[in-house]
């Protein structure tokens, strides 16, 4: 199975991790936590995979982050493909 590295020049899997902890937890405050982090660094992170996906990706709503119907779509694609990764990293 192949694919192409250079497509993951700009990503990392932490991004992604970082992504789905936000998207579950609709906050930088608590994502930082789950992933035992500071927050600036979950904040740069988002930074980073907004300029990758050019899309706020979340929107500041009133307490919680409110994602974008980008980030719905990159939800849904990415929590299998995660929950598989997941699943070969515990043999």
């Amino acid at each position: 199975m192949l694919f192409n590295e250079d497509n993951f020049a700009d990503i990392d899997l932490n991004l992604i991790i970082i992504f789905l902890v936000l998207f579950r937890e609709r906050s930088v405050s608590r994502t930082a936590e789950r992933l035992h982090v500071k927050q600036p660094a979950i904040s740069g992170s988002l930074a980073r995979l907004r300029k990758r996906f050019d899309d706020p990706l979340f929107l500041r709503s009133s307490r919680t982050m409110r994602p974008t119907s980008k980030a719905e779509e990159l939800a849904q694609a990415l929590t299998p493909a995660i929950k598989q990764i997941e699943a070969v990293i515990r043999l």
